[in-house]
């Protein structure tokens, strides 16, 4: 009954996360990577409890981009 919601929900945190993280590219403000990664995370595990894999897979694909530019910028040893 809910599956199809908690995809759109999924899909809006994604959403979110990208804004967020296109804010993070910009420099000096890599440390809002340390914030949108949670945040990807909530939308993966919202969109794993729904029905289909749309926004799942949109947050896997964010937290990686973000994982790898936080790498890139010293944050993750």
């Amino acid at each position: 009954m809910f599956a199809p919601m908690l995809n759109i929900v999924s899909v809006l945190i994604g959403l979110v996360t990208l804004v967020l993280g296109l804010i993070a590219f910009v420099p000096l403000l890599g440390w809002m990577n340390w914030l949108v990664i949670p945040i990807g995370i909530v939308g993966a595990a919202v969109g794993a409890m729904s029905s289909s894999n749309g926004g799942r897979n949109l947050n896997i694909v964010l937290i990686i981009i973000f994982a790898i530019r936080l790498s890139l910028g010293g944050g993750i040893f």
